[in-house]
Protein backbone atom coordinates (compact mmCIF):
# COMPACT_ATOMS: atom_id res chain seq x y z
CA UNK A 1 0.00 0.00 0.00
CA UNK A 2 1.09 3.27 -0.84
CA UNK A 3 1.87 6.02 1.67
CA UNK A 4 -0.14 9.15 1.60
CA UNK A 5 0.38 12.20 -0.20
CA UNK A 6 3.07 14.27 1.71
CA UNK A 7 1.67 16.88 -0.02
CA UNK A 8 -1.66 16.92 1.61
CA UNK A 9 -2.76 19.74 4.18
CA UNK A 10 -1.82 18.75 7.63
CA UNK A 11 -4.81 17.79 9.82
CA UNK A 12 -5.35 20.87 12.33
CA UNK A 13 -8.73 20.68 14.81
CA UNK A 14 -9.94 17.51 13.25
CA UNK A 15 -10.18 14.09 13.93
CA UNK A 16 -9.04 11.15 11.59
CA UNK A 17 -11.15 7.78 12.60
CA UNK A 18 -9.66 4.91 10.66
CA UNK A 19 -10.00 0.89 11.36
CA UNK A 20 -6.82 -1.85 11.08
CA UNK A 21 -9.08 -4.73 9.77
CA UNK A 22 -5.92 -7.53 10.49
CA UNK A 23 -6.01 -6.72 14.08
CA UNK A 24 -9.61 -5.81 15.02
CA UNK A 25 -9.45 -2.71 16.33
CA UNK A 26 -10.30 0.88 15.25
CA UNK A 27 -9.09 4.18 16.51
CA UNK A 28 -8.58 7.78 15.76
CA UNK A 29 -5.75 10.58 15.66
CA UNK A 30 -7.45 13.62 16.81
CA UNK A 31 -5.01 17.40 16.07
CA UNK A 32 -6.13 20.52 17.60
CA UNK A 33 -4.09 23.75 16.95
CA UNK A 34 -5.59 27.27 15.92
CA UNK A 35 -9.18 25.94 18.43
CA UNK A 36 -6.82 25.43 20.98
CA UNK A 37 -4.80 28.79 20.85
CA UNK A 38 -8.65 30.69 20.15
CA UNK A 39 -9.70 29.01 23.74
CA UNK A 40 -6.63 29.33 25.74
CA UNK A 41 -4.87 32.24 25.03
CA UNK A 42 -7.76 34.26 25.54
CA UNK A 43 -7.78 33.67 29.22
CA UNK A 44 -4.06 34.34 30.08
CA UNK A 45 -3.86 31.10 31.93
CA UNK A 46 -0.19 30.07 33.28
CA UNK A 47 1.56 27.50 31.49
CA UNK A 48 0.64 24.86 33.94
CA UNK A 49 -3.01 25.47 34.24
CA UNK A 50 -3.42 25.62 30.26
CA UNK A 51 -1.21 22.24 29.05
CA UNK A 52 -3.71 20.07 31.19
CA UNK A 53 -6.60 22.03 29.47
CA UNK A 54 -5.02 21.59 25.85
CA UNK A 55 -4.82 17.54 27.13
CA UNK A 56 -8.30 17.26 28.54
CA UNK A 57 -9.53 18.97 25.16
CA UNK A 58 -8.03 17.07 22.93
CA UNK A 59 -8.91 13.55 24.97
CA UNK A 60 -12.24 15.09 24.91
CA UNK A 61 -12.47 15.27 21.22
CA UNK A 62 -10.89 12.07 20.78
CA UNK A 63 -13.57 10.17 23.10
CA UNK A 64 -17.19 12.67 21.78
CA UNK A 65 -16.11 11.32 18.02
CA UNK A 66 -16.21 7.78 19.01
CA UNK A 67 -19.37 8.11 20.40
CA UNK A 68 -22.59 7.77 18.49
CA UNK A 69 -25.07 10.76 19.92
CA UNK A 70 -26.33 14.28 18.98
CA UNK A 71 -26.00 16.71 21.83
CA UNK A 72 -23.18 17.76 23.95
CA UNK A 73 -20.28 15.56 25.32
CA UNK A 74 -18.75 17.19 28.43
CA UNK A 75 -15.27 16.28 29.92
CA UNK A 76 -15.09 17.67 33.67
CA UNK A 77 -12.61 17.20 35.81
CA UNK A 78 -12.81 18.37 39.82
CA UNK A 79 -10.40 18.03 42.35
CA UNK A 80 -8.95 19.54 45.91
CA UNK A 81 -5.27 20.43 44.20
CA UNK A 82 -4.70 24.14 42.87
CA UNK A 83 -6.42 23.67 39.70
CA UNK A 84 -9.79 23.05 41.03
CA UNK A 85 -11.99 22.56 38.28
CA UNK A 86 -11.82 21.92 34.31
CA UNK A 87 -14.71 21.80 31.74
CA UNK A 88 -14.34 20.99 28.13
CA UNK A 89 -17.16 20.08 25.62
CA UNK A 90 -18.19 19.16 22.20
CA UNK A 91 -21.24 19.24 20.23
CA UNK A 92 -21.96 17.24 17.78
CA UNK A 93 -21.38 19.86 15.13
CA UNK A 94 -17.61 20.25 15.85
CA UNK A 95 -17.88 23.50 18.39
CA UNK A 96 -15.28 23.10 21.08
CA UNK A 97 -14.82 25.04 24.46
CA UNK A 98 -12.78 24.45 27.96
CA UNK A 99 -12.27 26.80 31.08
CA UNK A 100 -10.31 26.10 34.03
CA UNK A 101 -10.83 27.52 37.67
CA UNK A 102 -7.43 27.33 39.80
CA UNK A 103 -6.05 28.78 43.01
CA UNK A 104 -2.96 31.03 42.01
CA UNK A 105 -1.18 30.61 45.63
CA UNK A 106 -1.57 26.40 45.92
CA UNK A 107 -0.53 26.53 42.42
CA UNK A 108 3.42 28.53 42.96
CA UNK A 109 3.81 26.52 46.32
CA UNK A 110 2.91 23.10 44.17
CA UNK A 111 5.45 24.23 41.13
CA UNK A 112 8.01 25.55 43.40
CA UNK A 113 10.29 28.31 42.80
CA UNK A 114 10.65 28.92 39.31
CA UNK A 115 9.05 26.98 38.01
CA UNK A 116 5.74 27.94 35.75
CA UNK A 117 5.20 24.21 33.89
CA UNK A 118 3.33 21.65 34.50
CA UNK A 119 5.37 18.43 35.56
CA UNK A 120 5.40 14.98 34.13
CA UNK A 121 2.97 13.34 35.91
CA UNK A 122 1.23 16.41 37.06
CA UNK A 123 -2.28 14.58 37.49
CA UNK A 124 -1.82 14.31 41.40
CA UNK A 125 0.51 17.41 41.90
CA UNK A 126 -2.01 19.97 40.36
CA UNK A 127 -5.34 18.04 41.13
CA UNK A 128 -5.18 16.59 43.94
CA UNK A 129 -7.81 13.98 45.14
CA UNK A 130 -10.89 14.12 42.84
CA UNK A 131 -12.65 12.72 39.51
CA UNK A 132 -12.86 12.57 36.14
CA UNK A 133 -16.61 12.89 34.59
CA UNK A 134 -18.01 12.10 31.22
CA UNK A 135 -21.27 13.73 30.05
CA UNK A 136 -23.52 12.77 27.10
CA UNK A 137 -26.45 15.14 26.98
CA UNK A 138 -28.65 14.73 23.85
CA UNK A 139 -31.27 16.94 25.05
CA UNK A 140 -35.13 17.25 26.28
CA UNK A 141 -36.67 14.51 26.90
CA UNK A 142 -33.30 11.94 26.43
CA UNK A 143 -31.78 10.59 29.36
CA UNK A 144 -28.75 11.72 30.36
CA UNK A 145 -25.77 9.69 30.56
CA UNK A 146 -22.94 10.01 32.93
CA UNK A 147 -19.48 8.02 34.00
CA UNK A 148 -17.68 9.18 36.62
CA UNK A 149 -14.32 7.69 38.24
CA UNK A 150 -11.46 8.63 40.81
CA UNK A 151 -8.49 10.49 39.38
CA UNK A 152 -6.31 7.80 39.78
CA UNK A 153 -3.12 7.74 37.63
CA UNK A 154 0.14 9.93 36.81
CA UNK A 155 -1.57 11.45 33.94
CA UNK A 156 -5.10 12.43 32.34
CA UNK A 157 -4.38 9.37 29.43
CA UNK A 158 -3.97 7.31 32.88
CA UNK A 159 -7.19 8.20 34.09
CA UNK A 160 -8.85 7.78 30.84
CA UNK A 161 -7.71 3.95 31.06
CA UNK A 162 -9.25 3.81 34.48
CA UNK A 163 -12.64 5.13 33.22
CA UNK A 164 -12.30 2.41 30.34
CA UNK A 165 -11.22 -0.65 32.90
CA UNK A 166 -13.90 0.08 35.51
CA UNK A 167 -16.88 1.30 33.21
CA UNK A 168 -16.09 -2.32 31.12
CA UNK A 169 -15.98 -1.00 27.90
CA UNK A 170 -13.38 -2.26 25.21
CA UNK A 171 -9.85 -2.67 25.95
CA UNK A 172 -8.59 0.93 24.86
CA UNK A 173 -5.22 2.55 24.83
CA UNK A 174 -4.87 6.45 24.54
CA UNK A 175 -1.73 8.33 24.35
CA UNK A 176 -2.38 12.11 24.91
CA UNK A 177 0.53 15.17 24.02
CA UNK A 178 0.38 18.94 24.53
CA UNK A 179 2.99 21.61 23.79
CA UNK A 180 3.42 25.30 23.30
CA UNK A 181 5.29 26.29 20.46
CA UNK A 182 7.35 28.87 19.20
CA UNK A 183 7.16 29.46 15.02
CA UNK A 184 7.27 31.96 12.66
CA UNK A 185 8.48 34.35 16.13
CA UNK A 186 5.14 33.46 18.06
CA UNK A 187 4.27 30.55 20.39
CA UNK A 188 1.30 28.26 19.67
CA UNK A 189 -0.30 25.76 21.41
CA UNK A 190 -0.79 21.95 19.55
CA UNK A 191 -2.06 19.10 20.94
CA UNK A 192 -2.65 15.61 19.76
CA UNK A 193 -4.54 12.31 20.98
CA UNK A 194 -4.31 9.02 19.36
CA UNK A 195 -6.42 6.49 20.52
CA UNK A 196 -7.02 2.84 19.62
CA UNK A 197 -10.02 0.58 20.71
CA UNK A 198 -10.23 -3.23 20.35
CA UNK A 199 -13.51 -3.92 18.55
CA UNK A 200 -16.47 -6.35 18.97
CA UNK A 201 -15.38 -9.93 17.74
CA UNK A 202 -18.74 -10.21 15.87
CA UNK A 203 -18.16 -6.40 14.25
CA UNK A 204 -14.84 -7.09 13.40
CA UNK A 205 -16.12 -10.23 11.69
CA UNK A 206 -13.24 -12.36 12.92
CA UNK A 207 -15.52 -14.74 15.04
CA UNK A 208 -12.48 -17.13 13.92
CA UNK A 209 -9.97 -16.00 15.38
CA UNK A 210 -8.73 -17.41 18.85
CA UNK A 211 -8.71 -15.60 22.49
CA UNK A 212 -4.79 -16.00 22.41
CA UNK A 213 -4.57 -14.67 18.67
CA UNK A 214 -7.16 -12.07 19.42
CA UNK A 215 -4.74 -10.52 22.52
CA UNK A 216 -1.80 -10.57 20.72
CA UNK A 217 -3.36 -8.49 17.62
CA UNK A 218 -4.27 -6.23 20.65
CA UNK A 219 -0.97 -6.01 22.23
CA UNK A 220 0.96 -5.14 18.31
CA UNK A 221 -2.21 -2.61 17.87
CA UNK A 222 -1.31 -0.64 21.47
CA UNK A 223 2.83 -1.13 20.61
CA UNK A 224 2.67 0.70 17.04
CA UNK A 225 0.24 3.09 18.79
CA UNK A 226 2.55 3.95 21.83
CA UNK A 227 5.36 4.08 19.53
CA UNK A 228 4.07 7.48 17.78
CA UNK A 229 7.05 10.13 19.27
CA UNK A 230 5.53 13.51 20.33
CA UNK A 231 7.65 15.22 17.34
CA UNK A 232 5.11 13.27 14.90
CA UNK A 233 2.08 13.82 17.06
CA UNK A 234 2.69 17.54 16.69
CA UNK A 235 4.17 18.15 13.74
CA UNK A 236 1.92 20.57 11.84
CA UNK A 237 3.61 19.58 8.39
CA UNK A 238 3.19 15.96 9.04
CA UNK A 239 -0.38 15.35 7.49
CA UNK A 240 -2.75 12.57 9.35
CA UNK A 241 -2.78 9.68 7.39
CA UNK A 242 0.89 10.02 6.46
CA UNK A 243 1.29 9.77 10.39
CA UNK A 244 -1.29 6.52 10.25
CA UNK A 245 0.70 5.18 7.67
CA UNK A 246 4.10 5.43 9.30
CA UNK A 247 2.49 3.50 12.49
CA UNK A 248 0.29 0.83 11.17
CA UNK A 249 1.53 0.47 7.78
CA UNK A 250 1.41 -3.33 7.66
CA UNK A 251 -2.02 -3.17 8.70
CA UNK A 252 -2.84 -1.19 5.87
CA UNK A 253 -5.25 1.49 7.94
CA UNK A 254 -8.80 2.10 6.35
CA UNK A 255 -9.08 5.80 7.08
CA UNK A 256 -13.10 7.27 7.17
CA UNK A 257 -14.17 10.92 6.93
CA UNK A 258 -12.99 13.69 8.77
CA UNK A 259 -14.77 15.10 11.81
CA UNK A 260 -13.33 19.06 11.65
CA UNK A 261 -13.89 21.06 14.99
CA UNK A 262 -13.63 25.09 15.67
CA UNK A 263 -13.14 27.16 18.54
CA UNK A 264 -16.88 28.29 19.35
CA UNK A 265 -18.92 29.31 22.29
CA UNK A 266 -22.46 28.70 23.00
CA UNK A 267 -23.18 31.70 25.40
CA UNK A 268 -25.68 34.12 24.20
CA UNK A 269 -27.31 37.84 25.82
CA UNK A 270 -30.59 35.33 25.59
CA UNK A 271 -29.07 32.18 27.10
CA UNK A 272 -27.99 34.67 30.69
CA UNK A 273 -31.44 36.64 30.56
CA UNK A 274 -32.93 33.18 31.05
CA UNK A 275 -30.25 32.19 33.95
CA UNK A 276 -30.88 35.84 35.56
CA UNK A 277 -35.28 35.03 35.08
CA UNK A 278 -34.54 32.01 37.12
CA UNK A 279 -33.15 33.78 40.05
CA UNK A 280 -34.58 36.29 41.99
CA UNK A 281 -33.92 40.13 40.97
CA UNK A 282 -33.50 41.21 44.60
CA UNK A 283 -30.49 38.54 44.81
CA UNK A 284 -29.06 39.96 42.16
CA UNK A 285 -27.36 42.61 44.26
CA UNK A 286 -24.06 40.55 44.63
CA UNK A 287 -23.38 40.94 40.90
CA UNK A 288 -23.85 44.44 40.48
CA UNK A 289 -20.72 46.21 39.39
CA UNK A 290 -19.23 49.75 40.57
CA UNK A 291 -21.76 51.23 38.12
CA UNK A 292 -24.68 49.50 39.69
CA UNK A 293 -25.02 47.27 36.64
CA UNK A 294 -25.64 43.31 36.90
CA UNK A 295 -22.35 42.09 35.34
CA UNK A 296 -22.08 38.20 34.08
CA UNK A 297 -18.95 36.94 32.27
CA UNK A 298 -18.72 33.50 31.07
CA UNK A 299 -16.63 31.29 32.30
CA UNK A 300 -15.60 29.46 28.91
CA UNK A 301 -15.30 32.54 27.03
CA UNK A 302 -14.87 35.40 28.69
CA UNK A 303 -17.73 37.42 27.19
CA UNK A 304 -19.42 39.66 29.54
CA UNK A 305 -22.73 40.73 29.49
CA UNK A 306 -23.81 43.80 31.09
CA UNK A 307 -27.19 44.01 32.57
CA UNK A 308 -28.95 47.62 33.40
CA UNK A 309 -32.21 48.11 35.54
CA UNK A 310 -34.11 48.65 32.09
CA UNK A 311 -32.79 45.47 30.96
CA UNK A 312 -33.80 43.84 34.09
CA UNK A 313 -37.12 45.33 33.46
CA UNK A 314 -37.18 43.37 30.38
CA UNK A 315 -36.47 40.29 31.55
CA UNK A 316 -38.54 39.95 34.82
CA UNK A 317 -41.51 41.34 32.90
CA UNK A 318 -41.21 38.36 30.61
CA UNK A 319 -41.45 36.46 33.21
CA UNK A 320 -44.47 37.93 34.65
Amino acid sequence: MKPPSEGQPASDDQALPFQLDALGVRGRLVRLGPALDAIIERHGYPLAVARPLAEAMVLCACLATSLKYDGIFTLQIAGDGPIRLLVTDLTTEGALRGYAQFDSWKLAVALGAGNSEAPEGYVPKLFGRGTLTFTVDQGQHTQRYQGVVPLEGASLADCAHTYFRQSEQLPTGIKIVAERRLGDGTAHWRAAALMVQQMPEFEAGRVHVDREQREDDWRRAVILMASATTAEMLDPGLPGATLLHRLFHQEQPRQFARRPFMARCRCSRERIDRVLRSIKREELDDLRDANGNVSVKCEFCSTEYIYDDRDLDRIYASAA
